[in-house]
């Protein structure tokens, strides 16, 4: 029986260029989980279930939530959806599309209830109750903020009837300024996220000015601590919840809605992919959040999606 020839052997510049290659390989590996924030957010969904007892009973919980309405088309609708709010007083919804500015008033199903045309706006990304008929809408680009009043008879807005307060804090290009608004009435605070590079969230205090009689005065925080926190890659909407004093901050590059408790810790999150809370597919791009006084959760998804979440009954 004829012997086998030996297997050669690796020569010692093979064997470095194969040990090179693996270490530089895991390295890419590191880099990229670094770059998704994979450990952090293990870690954190460990500590969410650890703290399930402990925050359940104060705070949203978005573990608890299950997809009642998926991915329903908003029927006349072909441009691109950006943002969310509830209006406690007509019980609905408005947003804003940004392709053709316009303001949109949406059922809680998600049926265009009326629009009425923006003029003057030049990329209107996220729109913000503040009180009956009153809303802040945020033009990204220009970092503006402009404060609109919307009657029942409204069918146009112009940008130059508004009162505006213009921040240039960060470089705004590449459509990567202000994305997100919410608004505490009790502290009467303004939230506003930059989507990313750098990502943040400031709270204005003194827009808009709701006391004629008083002088104007705005100040502006940031919270570089709390935006530390923040293991998702963007900031695409926000939510402020009166009940528990919490933050919602939705992601859609991460598809994550994560809450923050009244110092800025994340605590509970609800994921956008297939296959939880209910959802059969991921939501391909999440724009804007709502919450309504029930503690139901709405979401759309461009171009032109809607979403409700809530809990089900025990």
């Amino acid at each position: 029986m004829p012997l086998l020839p030996p297997a050669p052997r690796r020569t010692r510049p093979a064997r470095l260029l194969l040990g090179l290659l693996a270490a530089l390989l895991a390295l890419g590996l590191l880099a990229f989980a670094q770059h998704l924030r994979l450990f952090e957010r293990g870690w954190f969904f460990v500590r969410e279930w650890r703290h399930t007892a402990e925050w359940r009973e104060r705070s949203l919980w978005l573990p608890d939530y299950r997809v009642a309405i998926e991915a329903r088309p908003i029927e006349g609708l072909e441009d691109d959806i950006s943002a969310l709010t509830f209006d406690p007083g007509r019980r609905s919804l408005f947003t804003v599309t940004n392709a053709t500015p316009e303001l949109l008033e949406l059922s809680l199903d998600g049926r265009i209830l009326r629009r009425i045309a923006l003029h003057g706006f030049g990329d209107p990304e996220a729109i913000e109750y503040i009180a009956p008929g009153v809303f802040v809408i945020s033009d990204e680009r220009d970092q503006r903020l402009i404060k609109v009043r919307v009657d029942d008879s409204a069918t146009a807005l112009d940008a130059r009837d508004g009162q505006q307060l213009a921040l240039g804090i960060e470089h705004a290009d590449d459509n990567k300024g202000f994305e997100g608004l919410a608004y505490d009435s009790a502290g009467q605070r303004l939230f506003v996220a930059k989507e990313r590079d750098p990502m943040r969230i400031y709270e204005i205090r003194g827009f808009p000015h709701v006391d004629a009689a008083q002088p104007l005065a705005v100040q502006v925080q940031d919270d570089p601590q709390r935006d530390r926190r923040l293991f998702v890659r963007d900031l695409s909407s926000l939510q402020y919840d009166s009940a528990s004093g919490h933050l919602l901050a939705l992601s859609d590059e991460s598809r994550l809605v994560l809450e923050l408790d009244s110092h800025g810790r994340p605590i509970s999150s609800l994921s956008l992919l297939a296959g939880q809370h209910g959802l059969q597919r991921s939501v391909p791009q999440a724009e804007g959040i709502a919450l309504d006084d029930a503690g139901n959760l709405y979401l759309v998804s461009e171009p032109n999606l809607f979403y409700l979440f809530h809990k089900p009954a025990d």
